[in-house]
């Protein structure tokens, strides 16, 4: 794709964010566009936005379990770029600054070292983890209706939102990742559980995944980073009003309140 053309497509989806206005998918409106093409108008955004002062905090992957895939009718993750202001401490979420949000359960790792190389391994990633905990991710798509395909929400951000991390850090080698479980609350209903090993068997092989997709592209995952390693279940939506709570085994509760 040609220069003009992929930032005529980051255009778009940067003023829909801006203006809180979704826009058809890009699919549709060029079904020529490639994944590659998808990362070069990712990349284009985020580098408008870094120039502008935003600030990455880390990094997420993507569409890594089975529910969400199957939710969203792809075979294979993504990722995306998170930054700082992107984090919600207090747990509660401005619906007004949002066009359609989901919600998803999962883990984060912070890293203290850089991960690169594009041979990284879950072993790799367990040197490099300073520590994780439960966290939640809040997706937003800017394209109307969450009517995606791969090359929809990578061009996208991979349709990221907002973060909440967990309070309770655990060192990567005091948990065994695959056996951790989730319930995931909406207003005290149970409506999604979970396991660790629902992303991608393990999800320190979610984390080695995204360091080796990345370097394809000349990204690092870098030490102090927050990376989000995919979704333990299927994301519901969040509206105004609605209260959920990750209730996960050994890594405690995280809440996300939308207002």
């Amino acid at each position: 794709m040609n220069i003009q053309n992929i930032k005529k497509y980051a255009d778009m989806l940067y003023e829909s964010e801006k203006n809180r206005v979704s826009i058809l998918p890009l699919t549709e409106q060029d079904a020529g566009l490639t994944i590659d093409d998808a990362y070069a108008i990712q990349l284009a955004n985020i580098n408008r936005v870094t120039t502008m002062g935003q600030v990455i905090s880390g990094k997420k992957i993507g569409l890594t379990s089975p529910g969400i895939q199957n939710q969203l009718g792809v075979n294979e993750p993504d990722y995306g770029h998170l930054f700082a202001s992107m984090e919600c401490e207090d747990g509660v979420i401005d619906t007004t600054q949002l066009l359609q949000p989901k919600i998803e359960a999962e883990l984060a790792f912070i890293l203290s070292k850089d991960l690169a190389g594009g041979q990284v391994t879950a072993e790799d990633v367990h040197q490099a983890t300073e520590y994780v905990v439960g966290a939640f991710e809040i997706v937003d798509s800017r394209i109307a209706d969450w009517k995606i395909q791969l090359v929809d929400t990578v061009s996208d951000n991979a349709s990221s939102g907002r973060y909440i991390l967990g309070e309770k850090r655990f060192k990567i080698e005091e948990v065994d990742l695959p056996s951790v479980t989730m319930k995931l609350y909406k207003n005290n209903e149970v409506i999604e559980q979970g396991k660790g090993s629902a992303v991608l068997g393990d999800p320190c092989i979610a984390v080695a995944w995204l360091a080796n997709r990345l370097w394809e592209y000349g990204v690092t995952l870098k030490k102090g980073e927050v990376i989000l390693s995919g979704a333990f279940s299927a994301a519901p939506l969040a509206q105004k009003g609605d209260t959920f709570r990750a209730e996960f085994s050994s890594f405690g509760n995280v809440t996300a309140e939308f207002r």
